[in-house]
């Protein structure tokens, strides 16, 4: 347990707080509509439904202020930054944007459908009470009209018995919004399945732009304010005295006509802040995007990936960071994330992309097509954005795991390696890397020029970290990967199981990168 808290323990505890504060919004919500005496005639006209539709309300608003939040690459990056006094678990959490983004998604989801059930029973009864099938008090009830004359304001929505649920939905603004919303949201979580991301990235990228249908309706959505509530009136109108003698009403001084209004809109509240973040981060993007990029040099290497060496003026990145690149040529709305290969020390960026899917298809192809000595295609470029990778040089002792093209952030951090033991680099604390070992017929790696050298294949974990434990009996060890989530799940075990619970021995730190 105590190694598992040195790995996870505030990433659970982040997820308790954020699970217990939607627990909270549902189960206040619930009661308020359940049982608050303004909603009393209300729930005579929509029973239970009321609470369940308005509850999972309250969790949307709070959730739809969070999903944005994660993808604001550059907020990340300011708060990664930021964080350099709070330690390494602190920076950590950053780096799992994307899980926490995923989650919050799901929450919105599920909630969605129990909103969206709920209103649709809703409709049903709101139909059905100006009918006259729930009693004489719904029916009462369901008469009142908005009428200056008899100072009256309706309660239900449905006027006319030609009113059926589905006209009631089609021709509201909740009703509407909420079908678009709906709609949006269900093609936008679909198209993010992995097999879907994975083969298909630009229906993903595509759909996942519905997000801005999605703010849109959500902001409107209650703008027609369907769900209303009983106001205050001089004299009180005593709802436990007066809801048996509705035919009394307006007679009895004790019984005036009951005044209802709708609720004040408040999801905008929720979100304006969040989407005006998200306008900076596109707007960013926007003048990144106008900034000129040139081509040092353009490799195609064996296997179908293509390296690129770029120059940006005033381009300024660290170890393991990566960008988001976009031709125009091929796609002018389409932006990639690549992993940067290149060392900060180096004049020059690089990134290699292998070919995998439609638009790195296309963009060998094109390179491949270019006459001798013929500039690249127009890039624009964004980033650099930060990764758990930023913080290898803030151990002692680091291990850098890589499958597939997930070798090229350490690509990165050992090509960096190599010019501050060159250059002697004062601030490098790392005194070792782990598996680095290539060309076993050499000295020294020919990438690196470290003893140490790359190896490839797949490692007895527990052998090497059995051997890593040893070598260092009172280092922090800093466990890097960048692979497949199977990889990570089994490297995660390994760093609980050989990690010390004594602050004075070995401690194994998990940091996985996220695109």
């Amino acid at each position: 347990m105590g190694n598992w808290i040195i790995n996870h323990g505030l990433s659970a505890f982040i997820l308790v707080v954020w699970m217990g504060i939607n627990i909270f919004l549902f189960v206040y919500y619930y009661l308020f509509y359940d049982q608050g005496p303004q909603f009393e005639y209300t729930r005579e006209l929509l029973g239970s439904a009321l609470p369940w539709a308005r509850a999972p309300a309250a969790v949307l608003n709070f959730n739809c202020m969070l999903i944005l939040l994660p993808v604001c690459r550059n907020l990340l990056s300011l708060l990664r930054g930021s964080f350099i006094c709070c330690g390494r678990t602190m920076r950590k959490q950053l780096d799992k944007n994307l899980t926490f983004h995923k989650l919050v998604a799901y929450m919105i989801a599920l909630m969605t459908a129990v909103h969206t059930v709920a209103h649709l029973l809703n409709a049903e009864w709101y139909t059905n009470s100006f009918q006259g099938q729930y009693g004489p008090l719904a029916g009462n009830l369901s008469m009142l009209d908005d009428s200056s004359e008899l100072k009256t304001t309706y309660l239900n929505p449905v006027r006319s018995n030609s009113t059926t649920p589905t006209l009631l939905v089609f021709t509201t603004i909740a009703g509407l919004t909420g079908v678009v919303i709906t709609l949006a949201l269900i093609l936008m979580i679909t198209s993010s399945m992995e097999v879907i991301r994975r083969s298909y990235y630009e229906v993903f990228w595509y759909t996942h732009h519905l997000f801005i249908i999605f703010f849109a309706g959500l902001v409107f959505h209650g703008a027609g304010r369907i769900v209303r509530s009983q106001q205050v009136t001089d004299p009180p109108h005593n709802t436990s005295f007066c809801e048996d003698q509705p035919e009394n009403w307006g007679k009895n001084p004790e019984c005036p006509i009951p005044q209802f209004a709708g609720g004040f809109p408040q999801t905008w509240m929720w979100v304006i802040g969040p989407m005006i973040i998200y306008l900076c981060e596109r707007l960013l993007r926007f003048i990144r995007y106008m900034q000129p990029v040139s081509y040092r040099k353009i490799v195609i290497r064996p296997s179908k990936v293509l390296e690129l060496q770029l120059v940006k003026p005033g381009f300024k990145m660290a170890v393991g960071q990566y960008v988001f690149l976009n031709c125009p040529a091929i796609s002018q709305l389409e932006w990639h994330p690549f992993t940067m290969t290149s060392a900060p020390e180096e004049d020059f960026f690089s990134v290699h992309i292998r070919s995998v899917g439609d638009w790195t298809e296309d963009l060998i192809k094109m390179v491949e097509n270019l006459p001798e000595g013929g500039q690249g295609p127009k890039m624009a470029v964004d980033g650099p954005f930060g990764t758990a990778s930023e913080d290898v040089f803030d151990y002692e002792v680091s291990m850098l795991v890589g499958a597939g093209i997930g070798v090229t952030p350490f690509a990165s951090i050992l090509k960096s390696i190599w010019y501050k033991f060159k250059d002697s680099d004062p601030k490098l604390r790392t005194k070792r890397v782990n598996h680095a070992m290539v060309h076993f017929d050499k000295d020294t790696d020919i990438n690196t020029g470290l003893k140490q050298k790359t190896s490839y294949g797949r490692p007895n974990w527990d052998k090497e970290f059995e051997q890593v434990r040893q070598e260092n009996p009172s280092s922090v060890v800093g466990t890097f990967l960048c692979g497949p989530q199977a990889l990570a799940k089994d490297l995660e075990k390994k760093c609980v199981k050989y990690s010390e619970v004594d602050p004075r021995k070995t401690k194994f730190y998990f940091n996985k990168e996220n695109f």
